[in-house]
């Protein structure tokens, strides 16, 4: 018999889902495609802003930054949108650069009707990302669900 070695995966993976109610796909997928403009949405995040490239295409480099955070300092990162699909409503980035401890971050945003509804939509997050120094996965996991319920909700109020 022959040995196998078994690889252990160094990435952390994962996905996440909220509902929102009574707003269009089209309309929250408006909030992702306005790249810079995740302030609005994001919790704790008070700055973006585009720092080269043409807004809704590939290439196109932000500035987010929280000023806000309990701890010392501004936490921010610059992010680079990977591909853009307006169709399909799905959206890749990647972090650049920060100072929150990220090496490879990718994350994936999809945004589609609920069983066809027109007036339900889901939001699905999904990222891969070597882990982080100081954190668990579980830490990320937790941080990202609450980023994106906190979205939805505030999608449901505003739009």
């Amino acid at each position: 018999m022959g040995t196998e070695s078994e690889t252990v995966s160094c990435e952390w993976v994962g996905k996440h889902v909220a509902q929102v109610n009574g707003v269009t796909p089209e309309k929250v997928w408006s909030v992702f495609a306005d790249f810079c403009n995740i302030q609005e949405w994001f919790p704790a995040l008070d700055t973006c802003y585009r720092v080269q490239g043409t807004d809704g295409e590939p290439g196109l480099i932000r500035y987010c930054a929280s000023t806000k955070t309990k701890e010392e300092g501004t936490k921010w990162a610059k992010e680079r949108l990977v591909k853009i699909d307006h169709i399909g409503r799905c959206l890749s980035y990647e972090i650049l650069e920060n100072n929150v401890g990220f090496g490879s971050y990718v994350s994936t945003v999809r945004v589609t009707p609920v069983d066809g509804d027109d007036q339900v939509s889901r939001i699905e997050w999904s990222f891969v990302a070597d882990p982080v120094d100081g954190w668990k996965k579980e830490d990320l996991d937790s941080y990202v669900d609450f980023c994106l319920q906190h979205m939805a909700k505030k999608m449901e109020l505003n739009l």
